[in-house]
């Protein structure tokens, strides 16, 4: 990646780098086309080229990119102290929420970045990929399972819960009009929800 992309003015980075996560997240890395991405930013395929490379590089960095924005949001977002499950996972969707007001696909990149299968881009974004898993990880591992009810398996619980948001997400941007604060107050209202059943045992 040419370091001077940086150089350029924040709200044309912005542009190409939302392009490029719109492109990817709905597309995938196969089908993705560079031709859709200076499309959807507006600019030419040779200033595209010239900053990134090729389509590898432009995945590259889009994915560094965002692993380095999310990590950031997670650790400034969420309280280390926190030990309730229901509180850490608000916690986490509320840092997710912020990242997807400056870029609103980011969230729906790194999901379907997980299940890519093109080796040359797995490839690509390898070394990157453990430093968001041991982010989720520690945040994870501060959860106090012992606090819920007797017979909840408090990580299946969570599971099912991650499998809620992911689908809520995926859902909602079908919807042209999507706003990140919406779908934030949709999954705290099911975590509520999910609570009020949990602790009604």
């Amino acid at each position: 990646m040419n370091g001077k992309f940086f150089d350029l003015k924040k709200e044309k980075q912005d542009r190409m780098i939302n392009a490029a996560l719109k492109v990817f997240a709905l597309q995938g890395y196969r089908h993705a086309s560079t031709d859709d991405i200076v499309r959807e930013a507006a600019i030419s395929k040779g200033l595209l080229f010239h900053y990134f490379g090729s389509k590898l590089g432009l995945y590259s960095f889009i994915y560094d990119y965002s692993v380095r924005y999310m990590n950031l949001e997670l650790r400034s977002t969420v309280d280390s102290g926190e030990r309730d499950l229901f509180e850490v996972m608000k916690q986490t969707e509320c840092a997710r929420m912020h990242a997807m007001r400056g870029y609103p696909y980011m969230q729906q990149f790194l999901n379907r970045s997980m299940s890519e299968d093109v080796s040359e881009a797995l490839l690509a974004i390898e070394e990157k990929r453990g430093s968001l898993e041991e982010t989720y990880q520690g945040i994870n591992a501060q959860i106090d399972y012992s606090s819920l009810p007797r017979g909840v398996d408090g990580e299946k619980l969570r599971k099912m819960l991650d499998f809620t948001v992911k689908g809520l997400l995926t859902e909602r941007f079908q919807d042209a009009s999507f706003q990140p604060e919406m779908l934030y107050g949709e999954i705290c209202n099911y975590l509520d929800m999910m609570r009020q059943l949990v602790y009604r045992q």
